[in-house]
């Protein structure tokens, strides 16, 4: 099997059923609004499931927090990771059991820690000893699970600079763990956000191993092996299908030296990014030296951040109200947004029909993640509105 890079045969997600470009143009709501199907949110989670038996899913819900999507997964029977006390509280308003909860995030407020505890939540992630001295503190005799520091360069958005420390040091940590009264429970990584290798989840969970081999010998036997995050989701990019990537994390785990009792892992965008598309107006149509620029009412300051985060922009799929048929002749476009700061700019080379013009909509796909949970009212330009449809139960699989 390879295991290295994989793009997969590849063309851009088809948008939902309801989210197609006919559907939207009969719309009766005004832009900008960021329509999402419940229904694909349940699919994607049928398919994660599907595709990694035995792994227990627990919903990132930093990458989009909307109480329905939440309400989606937790009946589909997903669990859920936090990184705030805030995030816990909106899950507990929902009546997710905060002992069924991860909290994944490296570094707390101590008074955050404190307060999860207080609700129940048992299980803290942490990577350095001025972590677990704060959950010594605020939550004497919880569980802890040290996150490693992994090979995540073909990602979109690396982490590894931030958080995580190498296997020496974790298995330091998690001897000075247990001698603070702590429960030496689990070890987790992240592959950064948006992989594309296959070999990333390979590697990570070799590291993972060797851990485990280290701490049993202390007579530390893990009991949790998280995946973290890093699940992509389809732009307009070929990336590895999560089949292949679950038959690598697989064979992988295979090769652990024993299985811990909870196989964990935290996606976020490939559950939620295809299942919304984002509408925006035109409102402007210019020529900026040679380039055909559209100006729309949302920007990476209302819902599309990641464009701003990567260089050339974000690989969105888009389409136009215009009607494409046969022949129709198409433009590159820059498109930018309404506000007054030019790294506002979404994506360049657009092809998009050449008639497009003021009054006329712009469709991102793939909008699901990181796109609300980002907005602001920058210059005064509000976030797109969101919108729900569907039963919120999984269609057959595409």
């Amino acid at each position: 099997m390879t295991t290295g890079t994989i793009a997969s045969e590849f063309a851009p997600p088809a948008a939902p059923a309801p989210l197609t470009p006919d559907a939207l143009r009969v719309v009766d709501l005004p832009t900008p609004y960021l329509v999402t199907d419940l229904d694909t949110v349940a699919e994607r989670y049928a398919g994660f499931t599907a595709a990694l038996p035995g792994v227990a899913t627990f919903y990132a819900m930093k990458c989009n927090p909307a109480p329905e999507i939440l309400r989606t997964l937790a009946d589909q029977g997903a669990g859920f990771e936090v990184a705030s006390i805030g995030e816990l509280r909106m899950l507990q308003a929902l009546g997710v059991d905060p002992a069924t909860v991860l909290y994944s995030n490296p570094v707390k407020p101590p008074g955050q820690i404190a307060a999860a505890a207080g609700m129940g939540l048992w299980r803290f992630s942490f990577d350095s000893p001025n972590e677990l001295a704060k959950i010594a503190e605020k939550a004497p005799g919880s569980a802890v699970y040290v996150r490693l520091r992994v090979d995540d360069s073909n990602s979109m958005f690396p982490l590894s600079r931030k958080f995580g420390t190498d296997v020496e040091d974790a298995y330091d940590l998690m001897l000075l763990a247990r001698r603070l009264g702590l429960r030496p429970y689990g070890v987790t990584f992240h592959v950064g956000s948006q992989c594309g290798s296959t070999s990333a989840w390979q590697s990570a969970i070799r590291l993972a191993g060797e851990l485990m081999e280290r701490l049993r010998g202390d007579g530390i036997e893990l009991e949790m092996l998280d995946l973290g995050g890093g699940f992509p989701a389809r732009y307009r990019a070929g990336v590895p299908s999560i089949e292949e990537i679950g038959a690598v994390v697989q064979d992988a785990l295979a090769e652990l030296p024993y299985r811990p009792a909870l196989i964990a892992a935290e996606p976020g965008r490939h559950l939620v990014a295809e299942a919304a598309v984002m509408a925006a107006t035109v409102i402007g149509r210019e020529m900026r030296g040679d380039e055909n620029w559209l100006f729309v009412e949302v920007s990476t300051y209302h819902g599309l951040m990641e464009a701003l985060q990567t260089a050339g922009g974000w690989d969105f799929p888009v389409w136009s109200s215009v009607p494409e048929l046969p022949g129709t002749e198409t433009l590159p476009f820059t498109i930018t947004g309404p506000t007054c700061d030019s790294s506002d700019t979404i994506g360049y080379g657009i092809p998009l029909p050449a008639t497009v013009t003021v009054g006329d909509v712009v469709y991102f796909g793939s909008a699901g993640a990181y796109s609300l949970s980002y907005a602001t009212a920058f210059n005064g330009f509000q976030p797109p509105t969101p919108v729900f449809v569907g039963t919120g139960q999984p269609r057959a699989r595409r």
